[in-house]
C-alpha cells in the first residue's frame, strides 16, 4: 500500500498521527495501538507491518500514553458535549447511557461520564486530564463538530476512541454510523407533506456540530424534491427554552408556520406548550413533530409525533466496538435499527 498522497497528518499539518500509521500499514487505528500498548491479539505480520509503516513515518506513541495504557483501569469514559452554559446530560442521553451500561457491567468495566461545553473549555487540556487522571482505556465521543480535532487529540493520547454519528473527517476516528443524517427526515417530510403541508418549519440542533447540519440539508433536499423550499430552517442549542422562543417568533411573524420539526422530543414539547398557550391547537393549527423517541412523548396532549432513534442499540454499539478495538470479545449480536417515525396525535392535515 502506498502512502497517503496527502501530507502526514489532519488536513496536511505535517504532523504524522497513528491515524496515518494505520492508513499505510492498510488496518485500524485501534489495531495500531494495540501493538504499541501490548494488549489485545493482532498476528506477527500484521504487527511487523504496523511497525514498519511506523518506522517508515518516523512515528512513535507517546511514553506516557503508552505507560497508561498497559496497565488495564477496567474504565471507559463517556464525554457528552454540550452547547449549553449549563451542563446536563439530559433526558435523551439516558437509554443511550444505560445501552453503555448493558455491555460494560457483565465485563466489570466502569463508566466515567464527562460533559464538555463548547467555548468553555480548553479542548486540549480538558481530554489530556481524562487520559492521565482519570485512568481510563477508552473513551466513547459524542456530537462531532464541524473542524472536529478531537480524532487527531486522541490518536496523540493514545487513547482508543470510538465517536457515536457522522464524524467530520471521514477515516479519522471508529465511528458507530447508526443514525445516518438523513433517516427520519425523508420520512418525516414525507408525512408532513401527505398531509397537505407546504410550510414547514426546522427548529434544529447546534449550528456547528456535524449531525444537526448534515439534517438540516436532508430537510431542505426531501423538501426541494416536493417542489417546496422551507418556511424556516432555525439552528439552536438543543434546549427547550430555546425552542419555545424560536416558536415564539414563528407565531409573530406575517405567515406562520403549518408544521414545525423540532430537533428534540423535549424541543419539540416545549415547542407544543407554546403554541397551545397562544390559544391555537395541535395538530389542527400546527401539526408537531419531535426527534428522538421518549417514551414521555406518549404522554403529552397530544401524544407526540416523533422519529424513534434508538438510544439504547447506539449506545451498545458503541460500547461493543469499543471494547473490540481494546482487544475484548463481544459476541452478543449488537442490533442496529434505522431512525423510525412514529405518528401520533401531534400531526393532522393542513388546514391553514
Amino acid at each position: 500500500m502506498t502512502a497517503p498522497k496527502t501530507p502526514p497528518g489532519p488536513r496536511g499539518s505535517g504532523r504524522v498521527t497513528i491515524t496515518d500509521v494505520a492508513a499505510l500499514a492498510g488496518v485500524s487505528a485501534g489495531a495500531v495501538s494495540k501493538v504499541f500498548n501490548g494488549n489485545g491479539r493482532i498476528s506477527e505480520a500484521t504487527s511487523e507491518r504496523i511497525r514498519e509503516a511506523a518506522r517508515k513515518l518516523n512515528w512513535r506513541p507517546s511514553a506516557a500514553a503508552i505507560a497508561l495504557r498497559t496497565a488495564r483501569a477496567q474504565a471507559i469514559g463517556l464525554v457528552l458535549t454540550s452547547d449549553s452554559k449549563v451542563p446536563g446530560v439530559g433526558a435523551g442521553n439516558m437509554d443511550f447511557i444505560s445501552g453503555i451500561e448493558s455491555v460494560l457491567s457483565p465485563r466489570e468495566y466502569g463508566l466515567l461520564l464527562n460533559v464538555f461545553i463548547t467555548g468553555q473549555h480548553d479542548e486540549e487540556h480538558f481530554y489530556r486530564t481524562l487520559a492521565e487522571r482519570q485512568r481510563m482505556d477508552g473513551i466513547i465521543l459524542t456530537n462531532s463538530r464541524i473542524g472536529d480535532t478531537r480524532p487527531e487529540l486522541m490518536s496523540r493520547l493514545g487513547l482508543p476512541a470510538v465517536l457515536v454519528g457522522a464524524p467530520w473527517e471521514p477515516g479519522a476516528i471508529e465511528y458507530v454510523d447508526a443514525d445516518p443524517p438523513s433517516a427520519g427526515i425523508a420520512e418525516t417530510v414525507d408525512h408532513l407533506v401527505s398531509l397537505g403541508h407546504e410550510r414547514v418549519a426546522f427548529i434544529s440542533g447546534p449550528r456547528h456540530f456535524v449531525l444537526p447540519e448534515l439534517r438540516r440539508e436532508a430537510f431542505v433536499r426531501r423538501l426541494a424534491d416536493h417542489g417546496l423550499r422551507p418556511h424556516a430552517v432555525v439552528p439552536v442549542e438543543y434546549s427547550p427554552a430555546r425552542a419555545a422562543e424560536e416558536t415564539t417568533a414563528l407565531l409573530a411573524g406575517h405567515v406562520r408556520p403549518t408544521a414545525i420539526l423540532y430537533g428534540t422530543d423535549t424541543m419539540a414539547i416545549a415547542g407544543m406548550r407554546t403554541i397551545q398557550a397562544a390559544g391555537l391547537r395541535v395538530p389542527d393549527d400546527i401539526s408537531v413533530v419531535g426527534f428522538e423517541g421518549l417514551t414521555l412523548g406518549e404522554w403529552v396532549d397530544p401524544p407526540l409525533t416523533t422519529v424513534q432513534r434508538f438510544a439504547f442499540q447506539r449506545g451498545r454499539a458503541a460500547a461493543a466496538k469499543l471494547l473490540t478495538l481494546l482487544g475484548e470479545t463481544v459476541e452478543e449480536p449488537v442490533p442496529l435499527e434505522q431512525p423510525a417515525l412514529i405518528v401520533r396525535g401531534s400531526t393532522g392535515p393542513c388546514r391553514g
